[in-house]
């Protein structure tokens, strides 16, 4: 609650600009790069012709792959081998065989990296590592690790883990302009360069337990499992990851980093169309905001979103609006419990509206529902950190990786499923009686939704 009321009295009382202008333009060639940089112009048309060809009939290609290369600058890679990886189990176990590969270097950035059982395994790995010669560089939000003492980071430190504190909370240790409202939200996870995670999920014991319907365990705290989604990464798009871990290191003024191989030669590891998102409040817009716009605009069939923190702004609430009246089937999966109060009934204040609208709400049942994707026309999909909401859209450095094609949609879908039958749907007749008590909770939560 501290961390939270010092957040809303450092930011600004104003609505920014966050997106571009998102009209209609005439379509531009995409250029893809591949293992040894950009590709030739037919062997990009092709892979793209292909990945259209292979889906359910979109536009999505034709009508907005070019205005996200405009919007977000980073290419469009590849020759990558994505995994995906659902709940905190699965993912722990990848990322930790993953860092006992490592040789040269590893870098990891997270919000949260709690003192538990989980967050010490992950600890005593990377002290190993150090020892062995292999350089851990380590990113960690001030505010997200805001709960982890001192000494567990002393730790990490002493055994020459070079540790970055993001726009620490204190403003005397502050290495630029203290930025208090801006945080690292960001989850990556980077082995030699050549393979990457990047999701939802923090390093904290909450995880421990799956959200599968048998065998599920409870977090240490009791309540139910948490339920989170993360991508493994291999090929070229390790190398974009990688610049913006580095980026952020130098923004932040960190003490400069060990002289090691972070850019290998670039391998191709698989068929996947991959563009990595690094969003920030230093842009004059949320990058992975405005694409997703511009995708939500240019779906045709279907739009499947699931996100833990829903608090639409205006041109998101429009966005999803218009799919919904232009015959796009548009469903949303959301959570019937939160950690965060507030978000939950700022969100729910807009179920109404996009009811009236055609738009199909869930709310999934069981579990606390950390999961951050999105799956337009069964062929665009998101994986990644950022929530929708103003906090997000706004305030806080986000990593989010677009893939391409039917293969991995099918493997998304095949997920939304699974989550669509564990959740409950919210009809319109039922939610217009909804107690009075639960429209005020609402109405005083949306007062606040600038700053959740």
């Amino acid at each position: 609650m501290l961390a939270a009321g010092l957040l809303c009295l450092a930011g600004c009382s104003s609505l920014p600009t966050i997106v571009p202008d998102l009209a209609r333009r005439p379509r531009a060639a995409v250029p893809l790069h591949g293992a040894q940089g950009p590709l030739s112009p037919g062997q990009s048309k092709a892979i793209l012709d292909r990945l259209s060809s292979r889906g359910v009939a979109t536009g999505i290609f034709d009508r907005h792959l070019a205005r996200e290369e405009a919007i977000v600058g980073s290419p469009l890679t590849s020759g990558n081998r994505v995994r995906l990886l659902q709940d905190g189990p699965a993912t722990y176990r990848a990322m930790l065989a993953a860092i006992l590969t490592a040789r040269d270097h590893i870098n990891m950035e997270t919000y949260i990296l709690d003192d538990d059982d989980v967050g010490r395994r992950f600890s005593q790995a990377l002290i190993d590592k150090q020892r062995q010669g292999v350089q851990v560089n380590l990113i960690r939000d001030s505010v997200g690790t805001l709960g982890t003492p001192a000494a567990f980071f002393k730790e990490l430190a002493a055994a020459g883990i070079q540790i970055l504190e993001f726009n620490p909370m204190n403003p005397l240790l502050s290495r630029k302009e203290w930025e208090l409202n801006q945080r690292d939200h960001r989850k990556l996870l980077i082995v030699d360069g050549r393979m990457a995670f990047l999701g939802g999920i923090n390093i904290s014991s909450v995880y421990s337990g799956g959200s599968a319907s048998q065998g599920m365990r409870a977090r240490p705290a009791g309540s139910p499992a948490w339920r989170d989604t993360d991508l493994e990464l291999e090929g070229p798009v390790v190398a974009e990851l990688q610049k913006l871990f580095l980026a952020t290191w130098a923004a932040q003024k960190g003490e400069p980093l060990a002289s090691k191989n972070y850019f290998p030669p670039t391998r191709s590891a698989g068929r996947e169309v991959v563009r990595a998102i690094g969003s920030s409040p230093d842009d004059a817009f949320s990058l992975i905001y405005a694409t997703l716009l511009s995708a939500i605009g240019s779906a045709q069939t279907s739009v499947r979103l699931t996100n833990a923190y829903f608090v639409p702004d205006p041109q998101l609430l429009a966005a999803l609006q218009a799919a919904a009246a232009r015959g796009v089937d548009v469903t949303l999966i959301l959570p019937s419990q939160t950690d965060s109060w507030l978000v939950f009934h700022a969100g729910r204040g807009y179920y109404e509206q996009l009811l009236r609208a055609g738009v199909k709400i869930h709310e999934r049942r069981g579990v606390i529902l950390h999961s951050k994707t999105a799956l337009i026309d069964g062929v665009w999909a998101t994986v990644g950190s950022t929530n929708l909401d103003w906090r997000s859209f706004l305030h806080n450095h986000e990593l989010d990786a677009v893939v391409l094609g039917p293969e991995f949609g099918k493997q998304l879908q095949a997920m939304f499923e699974g989550d669509l039958a564990a959740s409950e749907a919210i009809m319109l007749e039922q939610w217009e009686r909804r107690p009075l008590a639960v429209r005020f909770k609402e109405w005083l939560a949306r007062t606040w939704e600038y700053w959740l």
